[in-house]
């Protein structure tokens, strides 16, 4: 029996050593620069000369729009196109968008797609695929080994495997980018409106977009960025697998085609306006600000890494209003005090998050729930969603078998005084700040700033529950009201609305567990 249970122990161990493949034949590639000549470099160019040094750009909030900028994008470029993604599913939109991608390689178009492994694992044939395409090529960032279970190597590789980069861009011909916090699935653009985040991206053209592609060109000359190829090893797709795999891909697009989404994207002003070159951009300086990849490789205690040591400045620039979006909001001691120090200045600070009913991700409103109080306590301004997702919804949301709900906000920006903008894929909390990899981009635009300030001003009261700090006549203790609408009448609950007995005990329970870096 001893014996055995050694035999046991050591089978465990030596198979609990994931194995990564030697990752020194991967080719170094940068972004071209030569695309000034393009349709899209000569849609910059026609706006440029009056806009020295400026990006043009055009906000993304409605799913929709956000899917056809992407497609257009797509369908005009003509050397080149870079996607760095944290996800990008099978599903309807991951199917039409990345067959948008497959038509520009079969144009000549060369094609980099660099994706964090969070999401890969038994998809890795799916998308190896793409990699058999003479003009594709794909990489997987900080990958999994594949000899080895993942839940075991989260608990083996505790710091390493649990550090992703949630970085989120599609660049087209180093000229014209789309970055914010939308991956690459049904729910991020509205396929089902009633199955869908809230959620915002930027397009932006010129010098903004040179810079993501710099950040690109990092993680995918990086050491912890393998090619498809060199993970899979023998298990690669061979050629006549890859002939039947593009078959079976024009069945499913042929299935898609009579669908009432594909009819929407076909409707759209925005695809006409983009490929008559007649759409209005805002223009405006931008700076993109990206957490390096080295980021993953260093302790979090090393605060060199982050970029929101960079975005602090912007923050403090508000003289009278910071209005934040944030689906995960867990601020921290260092937060609360930064808030604290914008009150005094007499900043009006307003944050919109998530309710436990509406978040996809309960633990990290067990780290939120901490600082409530003292955040209301200060005057800070508290909104939460006041929509709900159902418990069907939450397991297929985890399961990854359908969309989030419409009720879920996945937006992440801020603005202040109305003029500074930030969109991005940084949540406030310290998985974003501390743990993964980010990217965003800040610009001055009082037009665009004034659009998000005002957007949140006149649909704020019907969308979300404003938090409010009572003491309690009986006992004398503080507690949270949360004050909103149902069906146009004013409501007001004493505990987190709608989210139900257990799963509230099961979130004030959880806020005691020392996992809040993690979150």
């Amino acid at each position: 029996m001893r014996k055995l249970l050694i035999l046991l122990l050591l089978s465990a161990l030596l198979g609990g050593c994931a194995v990564l493949p030697e990752n020194t034949g991967r080719q170094a590639s940068t972004a071209y620069t030569d695309t000034r000549d393009t349709y899209l470099g000569r849609l910059y160019s026609a706006g440029a000369a009056a806009h020295p040094g400026e990006s043009a750009f055009h906000l993304l909030g409605n799913g929709l729009d956000a899917f056809v900028a992407r497609a257009v994008l797509a369908q005009e470029a003509e050397r080149s196109i870079d996607l760095q993604y944290y996800m990008i599913h099978s599903d309807h939109v991951g199917t039409l968008l990345l067959n948008q991608v497959l038509e520009a390689a079969d144009r000549g178009v060369r094609v980099r797609i660099l994706l964090d492994d969070i999401d890969e694992g038994s998809r890795d044939f799916r998308i190896a695929i793409f990699d058999q395409h003479p003009n594709i090529e794909v990489r997987i960032f900080n990958p999994f080994g594949r000899n080895v279970s993942r839940i075991w190597q989260y608990v083996t590789g505790f710091g390493r495997q649990t550090r992703r980069a949630h970085n989120k861009s599609y660049t087209v011909d180093n000229i014209a980018t789309i970055i914010g916090g939308r991956n690459i699935g049904d729910e991020y653009f509205e396929r089902d409106p009633k199955l869908a985040f809230q959620d915002l991206d930027v397009l932006a053209i010129g010098p903004v977009a040179q810079a993501v592609s710099n950040s690109f060109d990092q993680y995918w000359n990086h050491k912890l960025s393998y090619p498809i190829a060199t993970l899979l090893g023998d298990r690669k797709p061979t050629l006549e697998e890859y002939r039947e795999a593009r078959q079976q891909y024009r069945q499913r697009l042929s299935e898609i085609e009579e669908s009432d989404y594909l009819e929407r994207l076909r409707n759209s002003d925005l695809a006409r306006q983009l490929r008559s070159g007649s759409h209005h951009f805002e223009w405006a300086v931008g700076q993109v600000f990206a957490d390096p990849p080295d980021k993953l490789l260093h302790e979090t205690s090393e605060a060199e890494y982050r970029m929101m040591r960079e975005l602090l400045p912007y923050l403090e620039s508000a003289r009278r209003e910071l209005i934040v979006l944030s689906p995960y909001f867990v601020p921290g001691k260092e937060g609360v005090a930064f808030f604290h120090r914008l009150q005094e200045k007499g900043v009006r600070v307003r944050i919109l998050t998530n309710s436990l009913a509406s978040t996809d991700v309960s633990i990290v409103h067990a780290g939120y729930i901490r600082y409530r109080k003292a955040l209301l306590r200060m005057g800070v301004e508290l909104w939460e969603l006041n929509h709900r997702t159902t418990r069907e919804e939450r397991k297929a949301m985890s399961e990854g078998y359908v969309g989030k709900s419409k009720s879920s906000l996945h937006a992440k920006a801020f603005v202040a005084d109305r003029e500074t903008v930030f969109i991005g894929s940084l949540n406030f909390d310290p998985r974003s700040v501390i743990q993964n990899t980010e990217i965003g981009v800040v610009f001055r635009s009082p037009v665009l700033g004034g659009r998000i300030a005002e957007a949140f001003d006149e649909n704020i009261e019907k969308e979300a529950y404003r938090l409010e700090l009572v003491r309690d006549e009986d006992t004398g203790q503080e507690k949270i009201l949360w004050h909103g609408y149902s069906g146009g009448k004013p409501v007001t609950f004493e505990s987190e609305p709608n989210a139900g007995f257990w799963r509230t005990l099961g979130i004030h329970l959880m806020r005691w567990l020392p996992i809040e870096s993690q979150i």
